[in-house]
């Protein structure tokens, strides 16, 4: 593959596909992240977490797995799938620290109302908010 092929970056719906197959499979990691506890927290305790634990656990099950993906290779199981990888802004891999940021700005920028993704298609390089404020980007493998 030449080298402008894989500095490319994709098109808005491969993206958007990438997302909607993300949601699958986070909908399996929390089921296993949530469910696991919650029935040893029951049988053995019979305790339920208060809804702001509950919150704080979501939120950091997701930056534990897209930081981790991220930074181990720069692409999560559906951005494989999607031939989509995220590298910061020179083309090399991210540091822990800029995938947290990365992840930070992406709930803000898909939070509100989703113009993070709206962003793209005005965005001179057609990245997503997210990336323009974390210094990343998208590209094709």
């Amino acid at each position: 593959m030449s080298a402008s092929a894989t500095n490319a970056t994709p098109g808005i719906v491969r993206r958007l596909a990438a997302m909607l197959y993300e949601l699958l499979l986070l909908a399996a990691v929390l089921a296993v992240a949530f469910f696991l506890p919650h029935i040893l927290l029951g049988a053995f305790a019979n305790m339920q977490a208060p809804p702001m634990v509950t919150k704080i656990h979501f939120f950091i099950v997701l930056l534990v797995y897209f930081s981790w993906f991220w930074t181990n290779g720069g692409q999560t199981l559906a951005m494989k799938t999607w031939k989509i990888k995220v590298v910061d802004i020179n083309g090399g891999p991210l540091r822990p620290a800029q995938a947290v940021f990365r992840y930070l700005a992406a709930w803000f920028s898909i939070g509100l109302c989703g113009i993070g993704i709206v962003w793209a298609l005005v965005d001179r390089d057609r990245q997503f908010l997210h990336d323009r404020i974390a210094d990343t980007r998208l590209i094709l493998t």
